[in-house]
């Protein structure tokens, strides 16, 4: 079944038999403050993005897989011991941003939407996400007093690291965007996440975000003065409408884990599993990548025996494979990829959960 008749079919069941979805206590306008809040799973996709295209005969990319060097998707035959190649189907033309958007707003039952693009080249990823938040327009609030937000935006921000002021100037220009929560990344001390969470704070609210909020009011659906009042960290202010993720990826900081799992304000705390799958994987004589599964299972266990001990959400980049595994484990906030597994994934989350 196409991927938009299902969400079509899907919606238009709920809306005819009633059902209440997410039966959970409504007192925020980001619905994952009322979920984590409440120590109930919270399900997030990664924002849909257009394929990565390789360069023709690099390694791994689709231009080496037909014989001869044959164009990916080129289709091959033989007359007489000879190849011969069909010229491919054109490939289909990237999507914009505004289209991006419009599929990631037509998905209904996703709790976030998680950008990670502007974890690497920020200056050159930035301008590319503002053309998404743009093409999310009106659909992330929905209406009523409350403001609800219907999709909640989550972004990665590359790593504090020593350029403090760097780094804050940088969550700065994305709190302005409207964005719902900062993913700090490869954190290794407590004093990383404490200058992460200062800067996504006002100053009268005891950071160092500047008074300037950009088009984050308009996001919102909110005066300027609304919304200085709302967007701050949950839970070091209750009323907060700001979660922040912290991700460990690195021996560093599995290290210090509970010391960073201590910090007050840590909204969710992530083993950064792909990463540290690299971490804890070696070169064998024959060139092949070859991963210490314990020990990489014990990372992944530590960050977590953290979070229960400091009473702090556990995430996980799960899929639908693993999800039902690491939720029984004792995760509960998950980034999945986007796409038909992902919403597979969502689907026995949700399941396991008994949120309908």
């Amino acid at each position: 079944m196409p991927v938009r008749l299902h969400w079509m079919l899907t919606a238009a069941a709920v809306t005819s038999l009633g059902v209440v979805t997410d039966a959970h206590a409504q007192k925020h306008s980001n619905p994952v403050v009322d979920l984590l809040a409440a120590k109930q799973p919270v399900f997030g996709l990664y924002a849909p993005a257009n394929p990565r295209v390789r360069p023709a005969g690099a390694p791994g990319g689709t231009a080496g897989g037909a014989p001869g060097g044959a164009p990916a998707g080129a289709a091959t035959g033989t007359v007489a011991g000879s190849t011969i190649v069909r010229p491919a189907a054109p490939p289909a033309a990237p999507k914009t941003q505004a289209q991006l958007a419009a599929d990631a707003l037509a998905y209904k039952f996703v709790d976030y939407i998680f950008d990670g693009t502007m974890e690497g080249n920020f200056d050159a990823a930035y301008p590319v996400f503002s053309e998404f938040v743009q093409g999310m327009g009106p659909g992330t609030m929905a209406s009523g007093p409350q403001k609800r937000f219907s999709h909640p935006l989550f972004v990665k921000t590359p790593q504090i690291g020593t350029d403090v002021a760097k780094a804050s100037e940088r969550i700065h220009k994305q709190l302005n965007l409207g964005v719902a929560g900062v993913v700090l990344v490869d954190v290794e001390s407590a004093d990383e996440v404490k200058a992460g969470l200062a800067a996504m704070r006002f100053k009268s609210k005891g950071g160092n975000r500047p008074d300037d909020v950009g088009d984050a009011p308009k996001r919102w659906g909110m005066t300027a003065a609304e919304y200085k009042e709302k967007a701050d960290v949950w839970p070091l202010n209750p009323k907060g409408e700001l979660v922040n993720f912290t991700i460990v990826e690195s021996k560093e900081g599995l290290a210090k884990i509970r010391e960073i799992a201590a910090v007050p304000g840590v909204g969710v705390l992530l083993p950064g599993a792909g990463t540290l799958r690299g971490v804890f994987s070696t070169t064998d004589s024959a060139g092949r990548r070859v991963t210490d599964e314990k020990a990489w299972e014990a990372a992944i266990q530590s960050v977590l025996a953290a979070c229960k001990e400091f009473n702090v959400a556990c995430g996980y980049p799960a899929n639908e494979r693993d999800i039902e595994t690491r939720m029984k484990q004792g995760f509960s906030v998950f980034v999945i990829g986007w796409g038909e597994n992902g919403f597979k994934a969502i689907d026995i989350g949700k399941g396991v959960a008994g949120r309908k």
